[in-house]
């Protein structure tokens, strides 16, 4: 018998929940995160960002800004697939890869192409560490800063060796909120299939999209971006952190404020310094409480996995939900280590929490480009 009184793997869900009018209450098999493996690379470059985003604002003013707003970001380390330059320089110094011209949306897609799946690749690996691979019937990918084909999800499926007939889905384009759509879509799998195993793969090259721009808002947002992977194991076993409840949410008159093009030289993201207060706007509105948390009450949630955005995102979440201190410290802590790796960060927060088993109930949330917000709620029983 579970906490909340279900048995074994299934949980006693109001229809309600799931967007049905009967109030009867029906048993539903239960989809769990059983695991989550994770990897980024091993070339630092948070400092080497940071000196060279001040040698290009030529306002001493806007420089002293930058600097500030770098020393408050929360961040310390964040990593890059490209390799060094000639004698261990960074990518800007000569011979690294952006030196000189800036290079071409082709050039780095070519980088993409190879170091993707090995970065995810390196995820599974982490993964397997903790539980088996095998038996995996279907695959979803998440990835929204290259684009290849044959796909990244078959370049893995085929180096792991899973079977021929795996069931592949590639989730793209979505930003940062990618992984929540990607375990919501293992979710409703297991529960339509229970002995389904269904591999979640995230991977993001933010890195391979720095832009020859001296403006500092394009300038703060890039010092957000760093490179990750994961990969999680998601099946019908009671182990691990149980997923229900998914929701969804845009939020009205914020389709500008986050933007992620493709131009000739790489993709162009545009993050406006307004996210943090629109964000602060909608977790005060009753309507999308209400789509995120129905009738539980906040108090009752003790635990959180929300996207590591950026500090000032998760200083919103916290102070519009009113959250105790140290409610996000698996969030900040994945910040300060990796930055924000778009799609792979929410799973990171996951491994965090995964990390330290315990009695809980909580909400993983995400935000990106929309401006949407998504999530689901899950319950890890001992």
């Amino acid at each position: 018998m579970n906490s909340d009184g279900s048995e074994g793997n299934s949980i006693s869900v109001r229809t309600s929940d799931i967007g049905l009018i009967s109030k009867q209450e029906i048993p539903l098999t239960l989809a769990h995160i059983n695991a989550v493996g994770t990897a980024v690379p091993d070339h630092e470059v948070h400092q080497a960002f940071i000196d060279w985003a001040e040698s290009r604002i030529e306002d001493r003013r806007m420089r002293a800004v930058f600097k500030r707003m770098a020393d408050r970001s929360g961040i310390r380390r964040r990593w890059s697939v490209l390799p060094h330059a000639p004698g261990g320089g960074t990518p800007v110094e000569p011979g690294g890869f952006y030196h000189g011209a800036p290079p071409t949306t082709g050039d780095r897609m070519k980088v993409y192409a190879e170091a993707a799946p090995r970065l995810a690749l390196q995820a599974a690996r982490s993964l397997n560490e903790q539980v088996s691979l095998e038996g995996v019937t279907h695959l979803v990918v998440a990835s929204c800063t290259g684009f290849v084909a044959p796909g990244i999800d078959q370049i893995i499926a085929a180096e792991l060796g899973l079977a021929a007939n795996v069931e592949r889905t590639l989730v793209g384009f979505m930003g940062c909120y990618a992984a929540i759509s990607a375990l919501r879509l293992a979710h409703h799998l297991v529960r339509s299939e229970p002995e389904a195993r269904v591999l979640v793969v995230t991977v993001e090259l933010s890195t391979l999209h720095l832009q020859d721009d001296q403006s500092i808002e394009p300038l703060l947002a890039m010092l957000q971006f760093g490179d990750g992977a994961t990969a999680s194991l998601v099946t019908a076993e009671a182990d691990g952190l149980a997923i229900f409840r998914p929701f969804a949410a845009n939020l009205p008159d914020s389709s500008r404020l986050i933007r992620w093009e493709i131009g000739d030289q790489g993709f162009v993201m545009h993050l406006s310094g307004e996210v943090p207060g629109r964000i602060s706007e909608a977790l005060a509105d009753p309507l999308v409480r209400d789509a995120m948390f129905g009738d539980t009450p906040i108090g009752e949630i003790d635990s959180w996995a929300v996207h590591a955005g950026g500090r000032s995102i998760l200083d919103a979440v916290e102070h519009s939900l009113e959250l105790p201190q140290g409610a996000l410290a698996e969030s900040r802590g994945v910040l300060e280590r990796n930055g924000n790796m778009s799609s792979s960060t929410l799973p990171f927060v996951l491994a965090e929490l995964l990390a330290k088993p315990s009695e809980r109930r909580g909400v993983a949330l995400a935000f990106g480009p929309g401006l949407a917000a998504e999530g689901f709620h899950f319950r890890q029983s001992l």
